[in-house]
């Protein structure tokens, strides 16, 4: 589990291509300082398995799948990530509950600057259209974000200077690709209503 609060802005070293998978090795000194094999850690909003790690990098392989849902294949050699580890018990919760299950992908459409904030506007899939409103969270590359206004095929988010400085967020251009993930609560709300489940009125006796 992730809060969405990214760490480190890392760096793809190298990717090897390999059958219905990729392997990924990235460059990132503050995440991989305690980290060791079969550790998690979220490379842009997705959660990888470390493989192996050593003088500030780690490698992580990446089946089809994830390759599939995620904008994780259109990274090469030298491409900026953001890095998070898992949240530790009994820490602070800086974001919001963040799985590292990436729903789909959206791209930028548009960026708004001003003097101290920028306005970036993003467009969301169909399917998750109904999970995403104003004011309530959204994880955009791994970075735990509050939505500003949401409509059905887009949604923007406000992004202050330390986000835009720390992140990759900062230095994305209209037309590329960002991992999302919406409020997994919702998803579960969602699913409880559809079998005809009162989530807030449920006891033990009606179970």
């Amino acid at each position: 589990m992730f809060t969405g609060i990214v760490e480190e802005l890392g760096e793809v070293v190298a990717v090897e291509e390999l059958a219905e998978a990729s392997r990924f090795r990235l460059r990132g000194p503050v995440v991989t300082e305690d980290a060791k094999h079969g550790d998690s850690i979220a490379v842009n909003g997705v959660c990888l398995t470390v493989v192996e790690t050593g003088d500030g990098e780690f490698t992580a392989d990446v089946m089809q799948e994830t390759l599939n849902r995620s904008s994780l294949g259109a990274l090469t050699h030298g491409s900026r990530v953001n890095l998070e580890r898992p949240m530790a018990l009994g820490g602070r919760l800086g974001g919001h509950l963040v799985q590292g299950h990436v729903d789909g992908t959206g791209a930028i459409l548009d960026r708004t600057p001003s003097e101290h904030w920028e306005i970036v506007k993003i467009a969301l899939p169909e399917n998750l259209s109904r999970y995403v409103v104003e004011k309530g969270s959204i994880t955009v590359d791994g970075v735990s974000l509050t939505v500003v206004e949401a409509a059905a095929d887009w949604f923007t988010i406000s992004l202050i200077p330390t986000t835009l400085d720390l992140t990759t967020l900062g230095i994305k251009k209209p037309g590329d690709p960002v991992n999302l993930e919406v409020d997994v609560l919702a998803k579960y709300v969602e699913r409880l209503l559809a079998a005809g489940v009162d989530p807030l009125h449920t006891t033990r006796e009606s179970q």
